[in-house]
């Protein structure tokens, strides 16, 4: 049933696609910005450039949503992982805008190590969600979700030492009140990049 309604539904797909390729090029972006921190203005501003973008997607997405008759799955579904996916990205944009608000000056190692997590899972997720048009053939489907849990536990791993070491570096409480709000914002999206793979996951033991 599900072969039959995909070819009626790709625009669908496109648009998952889209909205996880421009959240890849926003992972990328703020690393590209942690590893160097200097204009640090345009490099926020482009973040920002594909955070909307994104939400042009999602909002496209959703307005199909409510117009289609015939969904490839669940419309829930659909929601849930158009919402997640945005999530991620949103998250990635409030990280960037926060380092530049909060003028942080030098970026901490372990801000850098929680976005090394971040840009493979955007990049899994993505693979996850291209997987998707060929949900019969599932194997590399959950494969990539699989391995955005492992990397999910490494990022809970890296944030919880990030923290500790932050309250132990004996910085000012201004900078441990920013760092900690950086820190949760980007674990909190690989938290979402979980959430994706969670929603595809279940879509796929559903309809494979």
């Amino acid at each position: 049933m599900l072969e039959k309604l995909m070819p009626k539904s790709d625009e669908f797909f496109d648009d998952f696609e889209e909205q996880a390729v421009t959240t890849v090029q926003g992972a990328e972006a703020l690393q590209a910005l942690i590893d160097d921190f200097t204009d640090v203005e345009r490099k926020v501003s482009a973040i920002k450039d594909l955070e909307h973008k994104g939400d042009d997607v999602t909002h496209r997405a959703f307005e199909r949503l409510h117009r289609q008759f015939i969904t490839p799955f669940d419309r829930a579904e659909i929601h849930r992982l158009l919402s997640r996916i945005d999530d991620v990205l949103d998250l990635t944009d409030s990280a960037a805008e926060r380092m530049m608000l909060y003028e942080v000056g030098t970026v901490p190692q372990a801000a850098k190590d929680l976005v090394a997590v971040l840009v493979p899972m955007t990049r899994k997720m993505l693979e996850a969600v291209r997987g998707l048009r060929h949900i019969k053939h599932p194997e590399q489907i959950l494969t990539a979700c699989r391995e955005i849990k492992t990397l999910e536990s490494q990022a809970d791993a890296v944030g919880r030492t990030a923290i500790a070491a932050l309250f132990k570096s004996g910085a000012d409480v201004l900078t441990i009140i920013k760092w900690k709000e950086i820190y949760d914002l980007l674990e909190t999206a690989t938290d979402r990049c979980e959430d994706v793979s969670n929603v595809i996951e279940g879509v796929v033991l559903e309809h494979a």
